[in-house]
């Protein structure tokens, strides 16, 4: 019997304030026809304490209505200090997103899910993590769709579907040297840019997105014309990455795409009026530079 696809909303990756995050996942919570919410900070654990009071409180009104709650990791973590948060998450009861291989020790056994920084690119890599019982992985979003077709299929696989790209992680904070600061001395910059800053070409061509020690893509992933094919490939949960818009209309729009409901042309159209200027990618799943907009399907 074929399972229907999940609906999933991706970590949120830039510093919003405490106000407009929790308001944002109250929203999701109420009104979002979303099945998966992932909470915690990925980028930076400085971040962390603006968050940290509201993260219990958050998770438990996500389960009232209905919606599974992963914890994400840090995608680069750096500190007995950092690891230590992750082992009282997992004491904790939650099901966690693993997002560097450090985590691996910490989960012990414990089912898991393996974030998109952790590269998953052939069988082996997903055996051997299945085997520590990864019970669902979360593809890079650098894959190919003829990868994707050789590797999903065994455990439940996640792709994002939706939002800038994570691209890398760094120690060094791109967003304290662009306003003329230093790591240490950020004064949590990264806050100005709600939905990254614009990195461009020396031509004046924008290209990349930078949040703090992260690097995205500057287009928006827009996979919903490949939706049907993902899900025939084995591909079982569709990634929703926050960006600053309407992301319960986002949801809305996916969510009609996936059940069948909307044709998906129409359904562009109206994504399009959400998303403004930034344009849509969908490079790498065709093969080709991330940065690339195919108009055919997979």
């Amino acid at each position: 019997m074929k399972k229907t696809p999940r609906l999933t909303l991706g970590p949120l990756f830039f510093h919003w304030p405490a106000d407009k995050r929790r308001d944002f996942y109250f929203r999701i919570a109420d009104e979002a026809a979303i099945d998966c919410v992932y909470l915690g900070e990925v980028v930076c654990s400085k971040r962390e304490v603006f968050f940290e009071d509201m993260l219990f409180p958050i998770a438990e009104r996500l389960r009232k209505a209905g919606k599974e709650v992963v914890l994400s990791t840090l995608a680069l973590v750096t500190s007995d200090r950092e690891m230590k948060a992750i082992k009282d998450r997992v004491k904790a009861g939650f099901l966690i997103e693993a997002n560097d291989v450090a985590c691996l020790q910490a989960l012990a056994g414990k089912p898991h899910v393996i974030g998109p920084f952790i590269n998953v690119f052939n069988e082996s890599a997903r055996d051997f993590l299945i085997r520590g019982n990864a019970t669902r992985i979360v593809l890079p979003v650098e894959i190919p769709a003829q990868s994707i077709g050789i590797i999903a299929g065994k455990t439940e696989t996640e792709i994002q579907v939706f939002g800038r790209q994570p691209l890398s992680v760094a120690m060094r904070c791109y967003s304290a040297r662009a306003h003329g600061r230093h790591k240490d001395g950020c004064q949590f910059v990264c806050g100005r840019h709600p939905d990254g800053l614009t990195a461009d070409t020396v031509d004046g061509q924008p290209i990349l997105t930078v949040n703090g020690t992260q690097t995205l893509s500057h287009g928006y992933a827009v996979l919903l014309r490949d939706l049907a094919t993902l899900q025939k490939m084995g591909v079982t949960h569709f990634r929703l990455s926050p960006q600053d818009v309407d992301m319960v209309e986002v949801a809305r729009i996916y969510r009609a795409v996936l059940d069948g409901q909307a044709e998906v042309e129409e359904s562009e159209k109206k994504l399009r009026k959400l998303t403004g200027d930034i344009p849509y990618v969908n490079g790498f799943l065709h093969g080709r530079e991330g940065l690339a907009w195919v108009e055919d399907r997979i």
